[in-house]
């Protein structure tokens, strides 16, 4: 789901809506026209991301169907989630969620990569993008770099799959949703370096702008990470409004954080939002961006 949009602040004023639209830089495309560009399918310039095993995540997900927090699928696909993370267990959230974590070792204070894997309480909707496509990118940068040379004092890697993301009550966001990330922010704020939200990482015709809350530094950093890797497309130099997500707890507590989210995606919330919307191309080249980005942390 559009992590957590409870609501979206353009221009600093915010809007109120029980359905929130992103300030986009453009008008969001209509769904015949989302389609692939020469520029999302270009090659990048190294190829550490495993994209067609990253898409074979994602399909597995969408194939369960509806995974609403504290279903029956949710609680088979955080099983699924614990299986494929390095040193993992279950951090049960209230309400009979489940947050799940990973860890590989490092110096100091853990950077987070995280994602959400519930998907909206709506009829049909498998949520393709919106939590299968964040999940899917989080579970193929762990296995890469649980063996992956780094240098050596290199921070700890933590990696949270939040249950909970979605809201029960849109008018309401941030006090009905984000369940598992207020949770985690409130046990883990203190310890931790910096959070990196994997969101919307998937849509065809993929350009995640900067999100305004997030932090400018580390997304400074994850443009010249991207630059290097040649995902740079993935990651224009442009702006959108404010978006309460799961990066939205830990900002509260002063820790650094960014959140990775095309909204600008007109499947947001709707059944559309299936493996014809997102694109293996897309979650490979952002991918490649951010394994570069916490490999050089």
């Amino acid at each position: 789901m559009l992590a957590a949009i409870a609501c979206v602040f353009v221009l600093g004023a915010c809007g109120g809506s029980s359905d929130p639209q992103p300030a986009a830089q453009t008008s969001a495309p209509t769904a015949e026209q989302v389609v692939a560009t020469p520029e999302a399918t270009a090659a990048t310039k190294v190829n550490r991301f495993d994209g067609d095993r990253a898409w074979k995540t994602l399909e597995y997900q969408v194939n369960l169907g509806p995974r609403p927090a504290g279903s029956a699928k949710s609680k088979e696909l955080a099983a699924y989630i614990k299986a494929h993370l390095p040193n993992s267990h279950i951090e049960p959230v209230a309400g009979g969620l489940q947050n799940v974590v990973g860890k590989i070792p490092g110096k100091g204070k853990p950077i987070v990569l995280s994602a959400h894997y519930d998907t909206k309480d709506i009829p049909d909707f498998v949520g393709a993008n919106d939590g299968a496509g964040g999940t899917a990118q989080m579970l193929e940068i762990a296995r890469v770099m649980k063996t992956m040379k780094r240098p050596k004092n290199a921070s700890p890697i933590w990696f949270v799959a939040f249950d909970g993301e979605e809201a029960t009550d849109d008018n309401d966001f941030l006090g009905t949703g984000v369940r598992g990330s207020k949770a985690f922010a409130k046990k883990y704020a203190k310890r931790i370096k910096e959070l990196v939200l994997l969101d919307f990482v998937a849509n065809k015709n993929l350009a995640i702008p900067y999100e305004q809350s997030s932090d400018a530094s580390m997304w400074a950093d994850l443009r010249e990470a991207a630059e290097r890797v040649g995902s740079d497309s993935a990651f224009p130099d442009t702006q959108q409004g404010t978006v309460e997500d799961d990066h939205t707890p830990f900002l509260q507590a002063g820790v650094p954080a960014i959140d990775l989210i095309d909204f600008n995606f007109p499947c947001w919330h709707k059944p559309c939002d299936d493996l014809t919307a997102v694109s293996k191309a897309s979650l490979d080249k952002s991918g490649e961006a951010v394994l570069e980005f916490l490999r050089a942390r």
